[in-house]
């Protein structure tokens, strides 16, 4: 890969990107792409409806290939770089000051931010069937008043740090989650925080519980009709560090033990200093590595008026 001077000590230039730390945690990559680049892959997707896109898997494929090509295949081998190091495992991807300038509160801006989001995570790996949704994404919305089973919509209260496909038994490898649009909005930022930095890792690592069947069930708004049972610390990776797949609003203890040990666990992660907040702006995306990243969201400032459109895809790696 061909890589151009330094733009300054933080920020690389590339064909059609450019690659810098995020501020409060160099773990997580900031992506900016170039309104050049946007518009070329808008051009070379031009033909294809996101009804299309939908309905062909493989045009999925072909869309992340136009996105890469838009950056001289560049762009892929970046991003699957940062998703296999366990050092970053994260990046934020955005556009460029001068392609935010042109977004517009349209739908067919909405479907553009779907094929972008159906690029980037094909180009890293293939997402799962979301029954949330029914697709192989998922939109939701978040509004000032909601009456939903899970913390997801619910915009008043904090969503506490976890990992995602804690109750399917697809793998999860990463998550994707894509700002659409928001209206009224305060506060709300995304949380995140890196498994290797919180500090009480060993302390639960090394627990009698940390590696005992925990039970998991969703509530019926996820619309998976089965519970799977597996340990908070399910794997080690290639260098023998944990591997994580933990929420605290679907996990079943059955005894007092696995109570206890969930709930201190819950209560560490909650208190963490190493959690740092992230504003994702309209059109960017944030994509982790599931296992070795717990993310959750800030609370809203309440308001009437308030409206977040969301858009999610969990998968797994291919390669």
């Amino acid at each position: 890969m061909n890589i151009a001077p330094a733009l300054n000590d933080n920020q690389t230039r590339y064909t059609g990107f450019s690659v810098s730390p995020f501020s409060a945690n160099p773990r997580l990559q900031v992506v900016t792409l170039s309104n050049d680049t946007l518009a070329r892959f808008a051009d070379l997707t031009a033909n294809w409806s996101l009804q299309s896109i939908e309905y062909k898997p493989f045009l999925r494929f072909a869309t992340a290939d136009a996105l890469d090509k838009a950056c001289h295949y560049e762009l892929g081998k970046l991003l699957v770089g940062i998703m296999e190091n366990r050092d970053t495992g994260a990046f934020l991807l955005q556009a460029d000051e001068q392609a935010e300038a042109g977004f517009e509160d349209t739908d067919a801006q909405r479907e553009f931010f779907v094929k972008l989001s159906t690029a980037v995570s094909h180009l890293i790996g293939l997402p799962n069937f979301d029954a949330m949704y029914g697709k192989y994404y998922a939109r939701f919305t978040v509004r000032n008043e909601d009456n939903s089973d899970s913390y997801l919509r619910q915009a008043h209260r904090r969503m506490e740090l976890h990992n995602d496909g804690t109750y399917v038994n697809e793998r999860t490898d990463f998550v994707l989650m894509m700002k659409m649009d928001e209206q009224n909005m305060e506060m709300g930022d995304s949380l995140l925080l890196h498994v290797d930095d919180w500090q009480e890792l060993e302390r639960f690592y090394h627990h009698p519980m940390a590696k005992q069947d925990i039970v998991w069930s969703a509530p019926p708004s996820k619309n998976v009709g089965y519970d799977i049972k597996h340990p908070v610390f399910f794997e080690e990776d290639k260098n023998g560090k944990p591997h994580m797949l933990f929420i605290d609003q679907f996990a079943q203890p059955q005894n007092m033990q696995q109570g206890l040990y969930l709930h201190q666990m819950g209560e560490s992660l909650e208190s963490d200093t190493n959690c740092f907040n992230v504003r994702v702006k309209t059109g960017a995306m944030l994509v982790v590595q599931n296992h070795c990243w717990l993310h959750g969201r800030d609370k809203f400032v309440a308001h009437p008026g308030l409206k977040r459109e969301l858009l999610r895809q969990r998968g797994h790696f291919t390669r």
